[in-house]
């Protein structure tokens, strides 16, 4: 359970939205990584989990609305109707209707333009990470009560694409999600993004439609 935990903390839990400002200078930031984004077809990104004394590899892929997620021995899988998670420990899938309302406005493919609504937004400054120049941004919701306060995104300030992202929670944990490689408009056939069985022999699927 926690590795699945881990997993959706990513799918969702980069969702966010007190009475800050939205300066100007973040909104460039943001604005101008969205829109190199935007313009993509597809992308792939290799990535690095921190948190609870841990560290995790992971995967995303995400082609317009279809996306897959590799991190911690699971997979989850959907196509933008269907949505599969895998666990290897167990071998079993779980298969459910996809609702992208449901994972609100932090699933993988919606989370570039988080910050239009819901946010303020204030610009921190200039950092190096991994030998990279960043902006780095701060956004905090808007909304009272929420189980993440403040997200933190690193934007490279040349190519504009987004290096990390730190995550602190209402009990002032802290995550960060590293992105060691991205690769742009990837060729990635619609079938990449749904579950197929027969190359998991031996899994239990449970339907939960």
């Amino acid at each position: 359970m926690k590795k699945l935990a881990l997993l959706w903390a990513l799918v969702v839990g980069l969702s966010l939205p007190s009475l800050a400002q939205k300066e100007k200078k973040a909104l460039d930031v943001l604005d101008a990584m969205s829109a190199n984004y935007k313009a993509l077809n597809s992308y792939k990104a290799s990535f690095t989990y921190t948190g609870d004394g841990s560290n995790y590899k992971g995967d995303l892929t995400v082609k317009k609305v279809a996306f897959r997620l590799k991190l911690a021995g699971q997979e989850v899988f959907t196509d933008g109707k269907t949505m599969s998670t895998y666990i290897k420990e167990t071998n079993e899938v779980n298969v459910q209707d996809y609702d992208a309302g449901a994972a609100g406005d932090f699933n993988p493919t919606k989370i570039y333009s988080i910050y239009k609504q819901g946010y303020n937004y204030k610009y921190v400054g200039e950092q190096k990470q991994g030998g990279q120049a960043v902006d780095v941004v701060e956004l905090t919701p808007e909304k009272k009560g929420t189980q993440i306060v403040k997200v933190q995104i690193s934007v490279n300030k040349t190519n504009k694409q987004v290096k990390g992202w730190k995550l602190t929670d209402k009990t002032g944990k802290v995550t960060s999600y590293t992105i060691d490689k991205f690769t742009p408009n990837v060729a990635v056939a619609d079938s990449y993004f749904v579950f197929d069985k027969t190359k998991y022999p031996g899994v239990e699927v449970v339907d939960l439609r």
